[in-house]
């Protein structure tokens, strides 16, 4: 297809799946800023909440959100998703975008083991694992992404997971940790990545302080149903600053004694 211009009254569809289920640590925030930033370039959005028992065609939408929640919510979102896995794992190879935050991100791999709960089951649209941890990481991180045509770029946000993730063949990692835990505390890297399907452990929320990576979301499920997109440029001078004082923080626990030798990393 021929590139587009954002101003053509295009459409974006998310499907939302258990906004009210899974939705800590203002995650939601993270459909406001894609709605905004898409809106003020005159890109329409449109959205369908997906709650339990409901399982839609997930290839009709150009982007899924899945954000976090604690071990009780996960539980009920396990058994549900199960049904919904199929179509989700479709939807994946079709090439929608989707954003996955915390426990949406585990539930998005093939299972997680809580430290006293069950193995609960996942969906399988990621190759990963989840296996539960008494210690909780809780910090501001930021981590160093690579996302193709972007060049790298710095993503920044907050941890908050007692669950320890390893990636299988299938998924690379979202970035490179520059300060934090990131999946597991010991290999250096945070997030998932396979095809246009991002998790992270990242909340914040995480896209209010990242414009670029709201932005790169955001024409991915634009290009999946129009081709290539050229978005037009924003004033981000709020959105710029935010990220600046989350990076701050982060690089100040960076340069912590404890955040070092508790991790035995090597950066």
């Amino acid at each position: 297809m021929s590139e587009q211009t954002s101003d053509s009254r295009m459409v974006i569809k998310i499907a939302h799946l258990y906004p009210t289920l899974m939705c800590v640590a203002a995650d939601r925030g993270n459909l406001f800023s894609i709605e905004k930033r898409s809106k003020w370039r005159g890109i329409s959005v449109e959205v369908d909440p997906v709650y339990v028992k409901q399982t839609p065609d997930f290839t009709q939408y150009d982007m899924i959100l899945f954000h976090g929640g604690a071990d009780r919510e996960m539980e009920i979102a396990s058994k549900d998703i199960q049904e919904k896995a199929p179509s989700l794992r479709e939807a994946a190879e079709a090439g929608t975008a989707f954003l996955a935050v915390c426990a949406g991100y585990q539930l998005l791999g093939h299972s997680y083991k809580s430290v006293h709960g069950p193995e609960l089951k996942g969906a399988g649209v990621l190759d990963l694992h989840t296996e539960g941890d008494p210690e909780r990481f809780m910090t501001h991180m930021a981590l160093e992404c690579d996302l193709g045509s972007l060049g790298k770029q710095i993503l920044v946000g907050y941890e908050n997971h007692s669950g320890r993730t390893y990636l299988g063949p299938k998924a690379k990692p979202l970035g490179k940790v520059v300060s934090g835990w990131g999946n597991n505390g010991k290999d250096g890297f945070e997030g998932a990545n396979y095809n246009n399907v991002y998790g992270t452990y990242l909340h914040g929320p995480l896209l209010p302080k990242n414009p670029w990576f709201t932005d790169f979301l955001i024409m991915k499920a634009l290009e999946r149903r129009y081709g290539k997109v050229d978005l037009a440029p924003l004033s981000d001078e709020t959105e710029l600053a935010a990220h600046a004082a989350a990076y701050k923080l982060a690089m100040e626990f960076k340069g912590t004694v404890s955040a070092i030798e508790a991790t035995g990393w090597r950066r």
